[in-house]
């Protein structure tokens, strides 16, 4: 069952920019609050202290005051930025108790593999969240999943998982959670040596090398 946690949220106005860097200079994290039935949503801010606790507490859903009133809301999303990792700005979702939701929940494989313990495999997990369906007082922390059983050539995929009465899930069942491939093998290339050479061709101390193509490119490359 998902824990809940008292979040302490404050109302700001609407902001440039340039209003936006200063407060998150002032460890003032900006977000909004909207839900399913809202026509706006409600511009507010989070101290940066709070936020953490919140995040160490491990709750799935927080009770904030918003317009005098208690509400409570799961954290739909967070934005990072992209080198400091710094919470750059985050969407409080409202929520009732008594209606589902839709969350995105982490996969947590558990086991030894004996397709890499006895056949020298290798493991490659496919997505690490699913997104479910459920009562808010219901959203797991995580969704386990075994993979002992798989051997070499072997794919766990969604539909796989072991259903549960307590949430549905929604994510395609077709989609690759684990696998277990053959080890990648190094090919060791050995030149053959042709012996008596002409002196043209090559001489003593030098190497002869196959030309090189110099325009290779190289390709670079949700909390909740």
């Amino acid at each position: 069952m998902a824990n809940e946690y008292n979040l302490d949220v404050n109302k700001r106005d609407a902001q440039s920019k340039s209003d936006l860097k200063q407060m998150r200079k002032e460890n003032k994290i900006p977000g909004v609050y909207y839900s399913h039935d809202s026509k706006q949503s409600i511009a507010l801010y989070i101290n940066t202290l709070d936020l953490t606790n919140a995040q160490k507490s491990n709750a799935r859903i927080f009770t904030i005051s918003v317009g005098g009133k208690k509400r409570n809301v799961l954290f739909k999303s967070v934005q990072y930025h992209p080198v400091t990792d710094q919470v750059l700005h985050i969407d409080l979702y409202g929520i009732k108790m008594d209606q589902l939701v839709s969350v995105n929940v982490a996969i947590e494989l558990i086991g030894n593999a004996k397709g890499v313990i006895e056949e020298g495999g290798i493991l490659t997990q496919g997505v690490s969240e699913v997104e479910i369906e459920c009562l808010p007082s219901n959203i797991p922390d995580n969704i386990t999943v075994d993979i002992s059983h798989l051997a070499l050539g072997d794919v766990l995929r969604v539909e796989d998982v072991e259903k549960k009465d307590s949430f549905s899930i929604k994510t395609s069942l077709d989609q690759i959670l684990a696998s277990v491939t053959q080890a990648m093998k190094e090919e060791v290339v050995q030149e053959d040596v042709v012996e008596g050479a002409d002196d043209s061709d090559t001489s003593e101390g030098a190497v002869s090398e196959e030309p090189t193509d110099s325009k290779n490119e190289e390709k670079e490359n949700e909390w909740k």
